[in-house]
């Protein structure tokens, strides 16, 4: 089961953080949280890393009716985009929000998982 929706792109990794930052914004996503897992393994164990960053992106709308069919669906949120430096690219990963109606079973958050799907996949494709 693919649970990633990815692409690549042909810039630094700051112009892609900000441009995926817009992009997301475009679509309604705020950033609830943001986790640099290169300072964050560079500072607790030494490791040095390429360039990684996960924003935790969230659709408010969409968050509460997820919320509102599951209340257990908060450990699915919100919805994980990761930065990260690929070689001399950059890539940027969201994940498959289909994921939460597989793991979960429910019906019900088949049409949250869609519009969740549409505004991730539009944010991705401005980036191209």
């Amino acid at each position: 089961m693919s649970y990633d929706r990815t692409i690549h792109l042909d810039a630094d990794f700051e112009a892609a953080v900000t441009a995926v930052r817009r992009a997301l914004a475009d679509q309604g996503f705020g950033i609830l949280t943001e986790i640099d897992v290169k300072a964050t393994l560079k500072a607790k164990l030494g490791h040095d890393m390429e360039d990684y960053l996960i924003l935790g992106a969230c659709n408010p709308p969409l968050a509460h009716q997820a919320l509102e069919t599951d209340r257990s669906i908060g450990l699915l949120l919100p919805c994980n985009v990761v930065v990260r430096r690929d070689g001399d690219r950059t890539a940027v990963q969201a994940l498959d929000p289909n994921t939460m109606v597989t793991l979960t079973g429910l019906a019900a958050l088949e049409p949250v998982a869609a519009e969740a799907t549409a505004r991730l996949d539009a944010a991705l494709s401005a980036l191209v």
